[in-house]
């Protein structure tokens, strides 16, 4: 296993240092402002298992290899698709189109971030750890990019910013999760219960506004604090009597969040609560019991520059319950973040030890991520 992890390790530098030479992008733009811009990012990942009673395993993949097109050719109007090719195979990410004409408003309609959650709306390319906690995973609970119309905007310079959106949202049935992937799939999502969901949050900014991304490059102390809701309704369309054990029918969230940058220092800290129902009565399966769970998930991310704008240790600890759980499941994760360009190339290696895997006690599992990710 160290031969591999140094295998790894040495592949990974040898990339990143291949892909510092050509980083960039390109962007065209007219002398009358329209323009049209061509990037993407690349993440290259090792990641080993080791489950207690279990057979160790491994494999490198691309976590996500995803380009975009963005572009104006009207004034105050923008588009923007983007699609993934890594891990989930074929999906669609962002795909929407802006009115950005207003000072402090922005609309939005189609296939956007929903605004939910502090970790779920920070950027893959932007984590100190190599994967997202619980209060990030669209898995449970904080749903993926939904369809639909979505506005954000900001007042007193930033200090205070909100977004609300009213979508389609959609819950892939499985009773281990409450998945909120988007409808907008290619090949998925034709058994996926639908409805209409809504939401919104606003952030306070007192020090000053910062960008959502976790590392501290700039020293300056800021501070976060926020918090975010939504509801979703399943419509009753995509019903079938096949998985009707698995169909949801509501659910109710809420979420609280606070965050500081300075000294070097990058803290996220996260609580989420939901409450979530089957259409079927009596089902006692995974994450629920009777048909119905509240599924609390929390999480605490911290680094530190050991050597500034370069070299990061990060720690983490992250807690999920469920009404249909047994057990609480836990996992701790300590890291080191290696920036060669920021965020734009970097390495990263996160260690998490996982306990009571799904409640369950005993199923405990430990696992490496190393991952070399290239941004243009």
């Amino acid at each position: 296993m160290k031969r591999i992890i140094v295998i790894t390790l040495g592949l990974m530098f040898s990339l990143a240092g291949w892909q510092a030479a050509i980083a960039g992008g390109v962007k065209y733009k007219t002398e009358e402002g329209d323009y049209v811009k061509l990037g993407g990012r690349i993440q290259l990942q090792y990641h080993w298992k080791d489950p207690e009673g279990g057979e160790r395993s491994d494999k490198i993949l691309f976590r996500r290899l995803r380009p975009y097109i963005e572009g104006s050719v009207h004034k105050n109007w923008k588009g923007k698709f983007q699609w993934d090719m890594g891990k989930g195979g074929v999906s669609i990410k962002d795909a929407y189109f802006q009115y950005k004409g207003w000072e402090d408003i922005n609309v939005g309609i189609g296939n956007m971030v929903f605004p939910f959650s502090l970790e779920g709306r920070t950027s893959s390319k932007y984590q100190q750890l190599v994967e997202r906690t619980f209060v990030g995973d669209h898995n449970y609970g904080t749903p993926d990019r939904q369809p639909g119309i979505h506005v954000s905007g900001h007042f007193e310079e930033k200090t205070i910013n909100w977004a609300a959106s009213v979508a389609m949202g959609a819950v892939d049935p499985d009773n281990k999760k409450l998945d909120f992937d988007t409808p907008i799939h290619i090949g998925a999502g034709s058994d996926w219960s639908q409805g209409v969901i809504g939401g919104a949050n606003i952030d306070w900014y007192p020090l000053g506004h910062f960008k959502a991304k976790q590392g501290d490059f700039k020293g300056e102390p800021k501070v976060l604090i926020g918090v975010a809701g939504f509801n979703w309704k399943n419509d009753g369309d995509n019903l079938d009597a096949g998985r009707s054990k698995k169909d949801v029918d509501y659910v109710g969230a809420f979420e609280g969040h606070a965050g500081f940058r300075g000294f070097g220092i990058s803290l996220d800290a996260e609580y989420n609560y939901f409450q979530a129902g089957l259409i079927e009565p009596g089902i006692d399966s995974g994450i629920y019991l009777d048909s119905g769970t509240e599924l609390k998930n929390a999480a605490i991310e911290a680094g530190y520059m050991i050597l500034p704008k370069t070299l990061e240790i990060v720690l983490g600890y992250q807690v999920q319950d469920a009404a249909g759980y047994e057990f609480i499941w836990s996992a701790s994760s300590v890291g080191l973040n290696y920036f060669i360009l920021k965020h734009d190339v970097k390495l990263q290696l996160t260690y998490q030890m996982g306990k009571n895997r799904d409640g369950v006690d005993g199923n405990n599992m430990n696992e490496l991520f190393v991952q070399t990710q290239y941004v243009f």
